[in-house]
């Protein structure tokens, strides 16, 4: 059977991605999917940095703004949405281009990653939640570090659902996540990915990303998480975990001044910038593309990529 072509635009935030997806869509005649873990929140548009109008036309972008912020979501819902709308473009004989930062949703997709379904254990759910708010997020981090430490290394301490769920995994199962993970990474995907990123020097990057933050506070962030808060929205949401709304639940509570919110935020985006390139660098499949001509050096690595395509048809 011949495998669904896939091309990923993956990489840190500010490195534009976005751009470099609507580029290639435009040029093979496909359809994006967005990678993002923020960008599918309705109402979250200038914290998530999530296509604008103009960019929403130039190409057809999927999985963005479908999710109330209060809605629950994951892994698992965004692979399987994700397997539904891939095949849907693939039929409709368009280019599936994923295009996102959330290297776990990438990697889900692509390496066509089974979650086991096991019974939910509320109780157990209960219970570790409530260990979490009277001894901290990292208590349960290190809970799992003592029966996964391969699924824990990739985790950080704000994920709480995922440490959870990877607790609950083994307490149900008697297996370790990790192990079931690396168990259905040995199944034969069905996509035949081709994978890009630009490289930016780390220095500039950060720049970047300092500049964006200056931009979406003058866009008006602030508002933005003041009208999701009168909404009802909490911190304690997963939605509003995401950086750049928790800093400004701090700044709207008086427990920051606006000042040190920018710093605060530029900073906490620089480091998961730098979790993000770790993640990906363990990716060999992936290109690397000079940052001054990304779309001009893709396009050769694409044309030779669905050749292969059309002869494995």
């Amino acid at each position: 059977m011949s495998k669904i072509p896939v091309i990923a635009v993956v990489g840190p935030t500010a490195s534009g991605k976005t751009g470099l997806a609507i580029d290639i869509a435009k040029y093979t005649d496909g359809e994006i999917i967005s990678a993002d873990s923020m960008q599918i929140y309705k109402h979250m548009n200038i914290g998530s940095a999530k296509p604008t109008p103009s960019e929403c036309a130039e190409a057809v972008h999927h999985m963005i703004d479908f999710l109330e912020p209060y809605e629950e979501f994951s892994v698992a819902d965004y692979t399987d949405m994700a397997h539904k709308v891939i095949y849907d473009i693939y039929a409709r004989g368009k280019v599936p281009v994923m295009a996102g930062g959330t290297g776990l949703y990438i990697n889900s997709v692509i390496n066509d990653i089974t979650f086991g379904e096991i019974d939910a254990d509320y109780n157990l759910r209960d219970e570790l939640n409530n260990t979490a708010k009277e001894k901290g997020n990292e208590y349960l981090l290190n809970m799992l570090w003592e029966i996964d430490p391969e699924a824990a290394e990739k985790m950080h301490p704000n994920n709480l659902r995922r440490i959870i769920r990877a607790i609950e995994f083994y307490r149900v199962t008697g297996k370790r996540i990790s192990e079931h993970q690396e168990e259905t990474q040995r199944t034969v995907s069905r996509y035949e990915p081709l994978m890009f990123c630009i490289d930016w020097d780390r220095e500039v990057l950060y720049e970047r990303i300092n500049k964006r933050v200056d931009i979406m506070i003058e866009e008006g962030l602030a508002d933005e998480v003041k009208r999701l808060a009168d909404m009802g929205c909490t911190r304690e949401m997963n939605s509003m975990k995401g950086i750049g709304y928790k800093e400004v639940m701090d700044y709207l509570d008086g427990k920051t001044s606006m000042e040190g919110t920018v710093e605060i935020i530029k900073q906490s985006s620089r480091r998961y910038a730098k979790r993000q390139l770790t993640w990906f660098r363990r990716d060999k499949r992936i290109h690397y593309l000079n940052p001054q001509k990304p779309f001009e050096e893709a396009k050769p690595i694409i044309d030779e990529f669905l050749k292969k395509q059309i002869k494995n048809t």
